[in-house]
């Protein structure tokens, strides 16, 4: 099982950036599908991106072009670079380690961190 700890919240003007980072733990980091996902109050949680341990990536359109998700394998790190941000990327932004098994799917989260985007 993988543990994962999210670093690198905080509160930004619009327009600002942020560096998201996930460290983990306990598992083999290379065999998960890593992802950053969010929920804003009120609402769902949704992808932001995700990556494979290969680099192939994956952006929500309200991501593309703004941010960019990147991994350290030998760290066992994923991270998420987050620019031109706009008061409607405020949210709880969820670090998610998914292991794909034959038929079978497991998903480990981390605690999140806040992001909050207001002048």
């Amino acid at each position: 099982q993988v543990q994962l700890v999210e670093s690198g919240g905080g509160s930004v003007q619009p327009g600002g950036s942020l560096r998201l980072s996930c460290a983990a733990s306990g598992g083999i980091f290379s065999a998960y599908v890593m992802g950053w996902y969010r929920q804003a109050p009120g609402k769902q949680r949704e992808l932001v991106a995700s990556i494979t341990s290969g680099g192939r990536t994956n952006y929500a359109d309200s991501g593309k072009g703004r941010f960019t998700i990147s991994r350290d394998n030998p760290k066992n790190t994923v991270y998420l670079q987050m620019n031109s941000l706009k008061p409607e990327d405020t949210a709880v932004f969820y670090c998610n380690a998914r292991l794909i098994r034959g038929g079978s799917v497991d998903d480990y989260w981390g605690q999140g961190t806040q992001v909050t985007v207001s002048s």
